[in-house]
């Protein structure tokens, strides 16, 4: 089964770290893939850039409306995802556990609903 894990951090915290730090964190991220990636676990992911670069559409009444920035204020906003293959959630949680930013936020994991053919939905 498929789990998205969503890493969210504090960015204003994160800018806060030394640039050798960061560095050390983006080496254990790149690690952490190779790990994921060796055992069969890791399907896709990848970081974002802050929420400053960020443009959120809407759609209502068929027209879209375009704002700047994330869509809500948050205490921690996302910073990146892991598209995982596991068993069941407890795996997924196990593999999630070795996401580095962890340490600095949360990681949100959730299963993905697959769609199936001919328009039936699980």
């Amino acid at each position: 089964m498929k789990y998205l894990c969503l890493v969210y951090y504090d960015e204003k915290k994160m800018q806060q770290l030394s640039q050798a730090e960061w560095d050390e964190l983006n080496r254990e991220c790149m690690d952490c893939v190779g790990g994921l990636q060796a055992s069969g676990h890791f399907l896709e992911g990848a970081p974002l850039l802050s929420t400053d670069t960020a443009t959120t559409l809407r759609v209502r009444d068929s027209k879209p409306l375009i704002t700047d920035g994330p869509f809500a204020e948050t205490k921690e906003q996302l910073a990146g995802f892991y598209m995982l293959e596991a068993r069941d959630m407890n795996e997924a949680l196990r593999l999630a556990e070795k996401i580095p930013p962890a340490r600095y936020g949360c990681v949100e994991i959730r299963p993905v609903r697959e769609l199936m053919d001919e328009g039936n939905q699980r």
